[in-house]
């Protein structure tokens, strides 16, 4: 079994849950809108992570099914709020929810999954008990205030800085950490790890081997955007260009450019996305090109991608050895070796 093969076995589970939060209720539209993104149903890979981290560990399915969809609605609420911040046309293949729903009423309906998800982690205190219910309430916590925080750097970037000039790397990898390594990889796997009441030392090392796949994960991500099927990534292509996202693929081109290149690329990265033009997506687009930044890019995903790799190498003494171990160590490897 691969992780595809394992999150399609455990899916309706984690959904079925999520829609005992968020049921179909009228004439109050906010659950409506809610469930059109929680029914158009994601990868549900970080549910993945969860569930499968845990049953590695020894945790039973039923003990992981609220937390996986606790999970997995932090991540469809998250979306609402992202994509109309960011006014994306779609998501999911589908447009997205402030294009149907208007902007007041998509955040309404985030508040409700926003809200719904805690009850979820409560419920799941009064499933096993206060001790490791708690545990993993703090995780949660601790990974979603890390998010938020990310979010706003990311968004200080898009919305006031607005220049290629005042970027650095190491600004992306900060903003790759909050909001990719921690709430895409390794807190899944960590809060899994809880669920199974896994000690400290096993949480470290997989906070380890989370923080190098994430990295790989979110520039494959950004490349993704920039080259991918729009049918098969669900959203459109160039999104992050007319967004004004900071990229390792942009900055190294920025890096490289010659002056009156920056310049240019700097006038179009403080125009609002509704500004920016076709032809000034081409020249960043041309620019990129010209100096390789995605190839750039692809070279620091795969550096990473085997830092990965050889901290789990590293550490297999220390991981439970039965049929879900394979499964994670692969799971960990497709989130960058994906075309979605």
């Amino acid at each position: 079994m691969n992780f595809k093969e394992y999150i399609e076995l455990h899916r309706n589970e984690v959904y079925s849950k999520i829609c005992e939060y968020i049921p179909i209720k009228e004439p109050i539209g906010h659950y409506s809108i809610m469930r059109d993104y929680i029914d158009r149903q994601g990868s549900y890979r970080r549910p993945g992570l969860v569930m499968l981290a845990g049953q590695m560990f020894g945790a039973k399915i039923k003990d992981l099914i609220l937390p996986a969809a606790a999970q997995q609605l932090s991540e469809d609420w998250i979306l609402l709020q992202d994509d109309a911040e960011d006014d994306s046309d779609l998501r999911r293949g589908k447009p997205a929810a402030q294009k149907l729903y208007g902007w007041v009423h998509t955040m309404d309906a985030s508040d409700l999954g926003h809200m719904s998800m805690w009850k979820m982690l409560k419920d799941y205190i009064k499933q096993v008990g206060i001790e490791n219910g708690n545990k993993v309430y703090d995780k949660f916590y601790d990974m979603l205030e890390y998010t938020v925080s990310g979010q706003y750097i990311e968004n200080k970037f898009i919305h006031d800085t607005k220049d290629l000039k005042s970027a650095s790397e190491d600004l992306y990898f900060r903003i790759a950490d909050s909001k990719t390594c921690y709430y895409t990889v390794y807190g899944p796997l960590q809060i899994g790890a809880l669920v199974a009441n896994q000690s400290d030392e096993i949480l470290e090392i997989l906070k380890k081997v989370g923080t190098h796949a994430g990295i790989a994960f979110q520039i494959t991500d950004d490349i993704l955007d920039m080259t991918a099927d729009e049918k098969v990534f669900g959203k459109k292509n160039f999104g992050d260009l007319y967004e004004g996202k900071l990229t390792l693929i942009i900055y190294h081109a920025y890096q490289s450019a010659t002056s009156e290149e920056k310049n240019k690329m700097d006038e179009i990265y403080r125009k609002e996305r509704s500004q920016k033009t076709a032809d000034e997506i081409k020249f960043l687009r041309d620019i990129i090109a010209k100096y390789d930044g995605i190839g750039y890019a692809k070279s620091i995903a795969e550096k990473h991608g085997k830092l990965a790799k050889q901290i789990t190498e590293e550490n297999m003494d220390k991981l439970p050895q039965n049929e879900y171990t394979p499964i994670t160590i692969s799971a960990l490897e497709e989130l960058y070796q994906r075309k979605k």
